[in-house]
């Protein structure tokens, strides 16, 4: 018995040990504006050395407990993730009105999500997990969209990766301004996004010279990779969580930032 018990004992370590190689902390750090932002890094300290580091940008929710989980996943595959704070003090909500005045507040001067996704990308490079040499971000419904404009604007990342995000756009990319692959994972089902919508990116991005791939994922709404996303639909969204989506998109990613990295 004593035996059967110790080995229980050590079991439950060693699971436990399994479990905290996902580090992460909250950092709290300062956009140029002044506004006071938190960040949420995930590295698994197991890896020795510096890794890649990615950017998660946060859906129009704000940071909230999706951000956060996709920065561990991202941890778990070997990168140095930091989910940022695109609203400030890490604000987010589950009601879309406050979503919607979030986003719209932080999207009113093209300046502020620039200045803001620089905040949060500098103080990913500052952390002694990250390689600065080796960066890429992904960002989710309103984060997609913030991600595919880093990469219009020629921020020096390896690679960008919009799920379910917003195409359109105050700064269109000019030829030769997008560094980045850019990867887009669009719901063929998203009833926010609209064919006019999709042909004017496309066209944009190849007027620019983007390396860039556009998936359309069958019957995939907007929201697809998030298993929260069904229970916004009594808020009258056309939102919804699909598997194959999910899985298939961040099958994507992997493959591309092993590509880049």
């Amino acid at each position: 018995m004593r035996k059967a018990l110790l080995g229980l004992l050590c079991l439950g370590a060693l699971s436990g040990a399994a479990q905290a190689e996902i580090q992460t902390r909250e950092i709290a750090y300062t956009a140029a504006d002044g506004t006071r932002l938190v960040g949420y890094h995930a590295w698994d300290d197991s890896i020795a050395g510096q890794r890649p580091g990615v950017i998660v940008v946060h859906e129009w929710w704000g940071l909230n407990d999706y951000a956060k989980r996709r920065a561990r996943d991202l941890a778990a595959l070997g990168y140095s993730a930091l989910a940022v704070d695109m609203y400030g003090d890490g604000k987010n909500t589950s009601h879309p009105d406050d979503a919607k005045a979030f986003m719209n507040a932080a999207l009113a001067d093209p300046a502020t999500p620039k200045a803001r996704f620089q905040a949060g990308l500098d103080l990913l490079k500052a952390q002694p997990q990250t390689d600065a040499a080796r960066l890429a971000a992904i960002g989710y419904c309103f984060g997609g969209k913030v991600v595919l404009d880093m990469a219009r604007q020629g921020l020096p990342l390896a690679a960008v990766v919009s799920f379910h995000g917003a195409l359109v756009t105050a700064t269109p990319a000019t030829p030769g301004s997008v560094k980045a692959k850019v990867l887009v994972e669009h719901g063929a089902a998203d009833s926010f996004i609209t064919p006019e919508q999709i042909a004017a990116f496309k066209a944009e991005m190849d007027q620019a010279g983007a390396d860039y791939r556009f998936v359309e994922l069958p019957g995939a709404k907007h929201g697809f990779s998030n298993p929260g996303a069904d229970a916004h639909q009594g808020h009258g969204l056309d939102l919804g969580y699909q598997k194959e989506a999910d899985e298939r998109s961040w099958a994507d990613m992997q493959a591309l930032f092993k590509e880049v990295f």
